[in-house]
């Protein structure tokens, strides 16, 4: 692992990922893994599906924000609305006591993949409630391209941290094959001293070159493997380096704010690392587009034959996922409603 405490994030063209072996491709895969096993953050260029990260093109995406609350409130997941049978899959609304202050919806392979492998007693596996066409015209055609091209982006990414380690570029495909990797889309509006809490208060705001800034996005680290996020040129996400520095992660339009997740940090045996970050306010609304590049629920996640890597019993990626994921506050009280496909021995 190198020691990054150079406040910068690397800055990388992945275009030859997308081409035939070449020392172009060497190189992005060098830098790629630079900034992988350092900061364990990058900005990427050079992608499929750039061309949907105008600033013009981004507003097909978040138009879902305009629909009425009445529109909204059919998207809901069960946790905020008891009558619905969503558990994992849909929307979630402001939390105003909340630290992390936003409000969005989480879609699932369904939305891309007419043949997506649905499953009604498995959340994991469950539909997206989606808004009707005639209420967000065009939106879901644009979803379900820019669902797709991340999916390519995220194939291309651990194929060559693959190839960093040594190993053949297949190596996690079939682990990625029927995946069900989530497009989340989010909006996170000004937030106003006059509300139920005490901003003040430690959890809600942080010293940022000697300013108050609220937070509005939880300081943690992503648990899974590649996070790919699309932000709208407005400032705010922030990564902490090895010196313990918090850093602006730039947030150029047509980039991807490429972050990894903790179980690809334990899979590699600590050579990646999940770096974690935070988002503080900006002086304007801010929105983003993570997508998180997951495999399938059956999955296994075994110790790969690498130098260094620690020996673990294999388990598999739908039990871990939920285990973490209903840790959120968004996924509050929805625990208990999934069981281990595999329990783990006591």
């Amino acid at each position: 692992m190198s020691d990054d405490t150079t406040g910068t994030i690397p800055a990388i063209d992945i275009a030859p990922l997308f081409g035939p072996p070449s020392p172009g491709r060497d190189e992005a895969d060098r830098q790629i893994f630079a900034a992988a096993a350092g900061i364990g953050f990058m900005t990427a260029r050079g992608f499929p599906g750039a061309d949907l990260l105008t600033r013009e093109r981004r507003g097909e995406l978040l138009k879902i924000f305009e629909l009425p609350d009445a529109e909204k409130q059919k998207l809901l997941r069960w946790n905020f609305d008891p009558s619905k049978s969503n558990y994992y899959r849909g929307w979630f609304p402001l939390q105003p006591t909340a630290v992390s202050y936003k409000e969005g919806i989480d879609m699932g392979p369904d939305i891309a993949h007419a043949d997506a492998g649905l499953a009604t007693d498995d959340p994991l596996l469950e539909r997206t409630p989606l808004p009707a066409e005639g209420d967000a015209p065009g939106w879901k055609a644009a979803a379900a391209h820019y669902y797709r091209s991340m999916e390519k982006v995220g194939a291309a990414l651990m194929a060559s941290i693959a190839r960093s380690l040594g190993l053949e570029d297949d190596t996690f495909d079939g682990h990625f094959q029927g995946g069900i990797s989530t497009l989340r889309l989010i909006r996170y509006p000004l937030r106003t001293e006059d509300g139920p809490v005490d901003l003040s208060a430690p959890e809600y705001s942080v010293m940022h070159k000697g300013e108050r800034r609220l937070v509005i996005g939880r300081e943690h680290a992503d648990s899974g493997f590649v996070t790919l996020l699309a932000q709208d040129g407005v400032e705010g996400l922030q990564a902490r380096n090895h010196a313990g520095e918090w850093i602006d992660v730039p947030p150029a339009d047509g980039t991807l704010a490429v972050n990894f997740g903790q179980l690809l940090e334990r899979w590699t045996g600590g050579v990646v690392q999940a770096t974690r970050h935070r988002v503080i306010a900006p002086k304007t609304a801010r929105y983003s587009i993570p997508f998180f590049y997951e495999p399938r629920v059956d999955a296994e996640i075994a110790p790969l034959p690498i130098k260094g890597a620690s020996d673990f019993a294999p388990f598999l990626y739908g039990d871990y996922l939920w285990e973490s994921a209903t840790n959120f506050v968004e996924m509050a009280g929805v625990k208990n409603l999934r069981k281990p496909r595999r329990p783990t021995a006591a």
